[in-house]
């Protein structure tokens, strides 16, 4: 059930009553949406993070009705470096179980981990050069990242499409906190990540954010500064943005 909706700058924030009702929420609005697009669009292109706290969001929107798959491209934000292609914490190969196994896409275009830093960069740059846009469902880490752009490394005015990062500490933890890697020394020490630009520049962001660890990131996203800093604070200068999140990521929105 959502709870109470309000607007920050641009940013529209739906606050619900539990995690299974926030990703049934963002699944049938994004569905609505993606309806609605492919009524006046002939194909489209979308970006999906991967990450546990999109599960309940990807289960309900694979399972939505009356859905052309088949005149959707997929992409994926972000992808670490130095994993074998076969890992089952590559993103891409999270997004495979998670969604782009279980509906027809058009075609799903991995980052892919056998390739060089450089090799993956250039061909997703192509890619997003030729095709814009049209959706970014993404989250938002537990140091206010969008995508691996950790605040170290994020630039609101970044020149390249794609790049390679090295992700921060915080970063780092948060793939043990959520139970990806089983130790600090197994997680990665850098990523390819589509950079803030390239993700401001779809028509429509969808933000899920779940769960208490990511409290303060969506505290300083909907009422910090904008700042890198906190990354995701600069959906509040994107025009058609929603975030949702449970009551326990908005713990701290509720009473304001």
């Amino acid at each position: 059930m959502l709870t109470r909706t309000f607007k920050t700058d641009k940013l529209i924030v739906n606050i619900y009553d539990s995690r299974t009702e926030m990703g049934k929420g963002a699944a049938e609005e994004a569905a609505a949406y993606l309806r609605h697009l492919l009524a006046r669009k002939e194909e489209a292109y979308i970006v999906f993070a991967a990450a546990p706290s999109q599960n309940e969001f990807l289960a309900e929107l694979a399972a939505a009705p009356d859905i052309d798959w088949q005149r959707i491209h997929a992409l994926h934000m972000d992808e670490y470096i130095g994993l074998p292609a076969d890992a089952p914490q590559g993103f891409g190969n999270f997004l495979k179980r998670s969604i782009f196994d279980k509906v027809p896409f058009a075609s799903v275009h991995y980052i892919g981990t056998e390739k060089t830093a450089e090799q993956a960069c250039a061909e997703y740059d192509k890619l997003l050069r030729a095709h814009p846009i049209d959706i970014v469902f993404m989250g938002i880490g537990e140091n206010g990242h969008i995508a691996f752009n950790d605040p170290h490394v994020a630039d609101f005015n970044d020149p390249e499409p794609i790049k390679k990062v090295e992700l921060d500490l915080t970063c780092r933890k948060q793939q043990v906190n959520d139970g990806c890697f089983a130790a600090l020394d197994e997680v990665p020490r850098c990523a390819l990540t589509l950079t803030i630009p390239t993700l401001l520049s779809a028509d429509r962001i969808f933000c899920i954010v779940p769960a208490s660890t990511k409290a303060n990131a969506v505290k300083a996203t909907v009422y910090g500064d904008i700042s890198t800093q906190c990354p995701a604070s600069i959906l509040r200068q994107h025009d058609y943005a929603t975030l949702y999140v449970d009551m326990d990521s908005g713990k701290y929105l509720i009473n304001q």
